[in-house]
């Protein structure tokens, strides 16, 4: 009779605790970077969901059915906004009603030069050591305005978040400065790392301005070997998710070396080097330092 009881109270906690997480906030974000930094803010108060996952291409993501139900069943949709995600607006429209909010709505653009998005907002906005506290407020507002009840708890999670982050600027802000790159030049496949290498000093330039029609042509690849060969640039980058082929043609014609693959439009899991936004943010200083290093002692044992 005991154990029947222990059983029914088991239970009825059991049916209580899936109630309570049944009628939490229930937000999807569009793509792994948001879903973690929202995680971090909503905590225990809201579920959160990427809708496209981990290693997708989030320039020209491609919904499913599936993507099209876990949206119809949220309450709240973060998104990145700055022309990020040129698939949604049109998936958006075969959903109910459901709030949506930018996340990057306040961030300084930094704007392409290049090609047919001459003039408008590079998109890659996360991937900034400043743009990341704006990130944090948008989010925290957005689930406080529509989950008020859980306030205080937004209002904490995001507050030691903030603090985790701004000791990662400080560590990256101090490991660039010791290694004395201010001012080199950071060359990349695809234009994503503008708003870092302003937020850290470094020039920089891409073979294609974005993940768009144009990707890794002739002209972009010539007019970087030249970059490259005028500025005596000897280690160059790709992200992570970005045909190689195009760079390996700077490589072979210019003599630059590889410095390594940066992460930028997706976290990888728990096994892999980037799980969450803050290690994204930090490997990517690291993995770029690491290379120029690389290559400055290869330059030196030559003499």
């Amino acid at each position: 009779m005991k154990l029947k009881f222990i059983f029914i109270f088991s239970a009825i906690l059991s049916a209580l605790s899936f109630t309570s997480n049944a009628f939490a906030l229930r937000v999807v974000t569009t793509f792994t970077v948001l879903e973690d930094i929202t995680r971090n803010i909503a905590g225990k108060y809201a579920t959160v969901e990427s809708l496209t996952p981990i290693g997708a291409e989030i320039h020209e993501y491609e919904p499913t059915s599936r993507d099209l139900v876990r949206l119809n069943r949220s309450d709240l949709i973060i998104t990145n906004g700055l022309g990020l995600e040129k698939w949604f607006q049109r998936f958006y429209q075969r959903a109910k009603n459901i709030p949506v909010v930018e996340a990057s709505k306040g961030v300084v653009p930094s704007l392409i030069t290049e090609g047919p998005y001459a003039g408008q907002p590079n998109p890659h906005g996360w991937m900034s050591l400043t743009n990341a506290s704006i990130y944090v407020e948008n989010i925290k507002n957005a689930l406080i305005e529509h989950d008020p009840a859980n306030k205080e708890g937004y209002e904490a999670n995001a507050k030691a978040y903030l603090e985790k982050l701004a000791k990662m600027e400080a560590d990256v802000r101090t490991f660039i400065s010791k290694n004395n790159l201010e001012g080199a030049y950071l060359i990349t496949s695809e234009s994503a790392f503008s708003y870092l290498a302003r937020d850290i000093n470094l020039r920089y330039d891409s073979i294609w301005p974005v993940n768009a029609e144009d990707v890794g042509t002739p002209a972009q690849i010539t007019r970087i070997i030249n970059l490259v060969r005028d500025n005596k640039i000897k280690v160059v980058f790709s992200g992570s998710t970005m045909d190689l082929k195009p760079m390996e043609v700077v490589m072979q014609e210019t003599g630059a070396q590889f410095g390594g693959y940066l992460y930028v439009d997706t976290l990888t899991d728990a096994k892999g080097p980037v799980p969450t936004y803050l290690d994204m943010l930090s490997k990517t200083v690291y993995t770029i330092v690491d290379g120029y290093n690389k290559t400055l002692h290869a330059s030196h044992s030559k003499h």
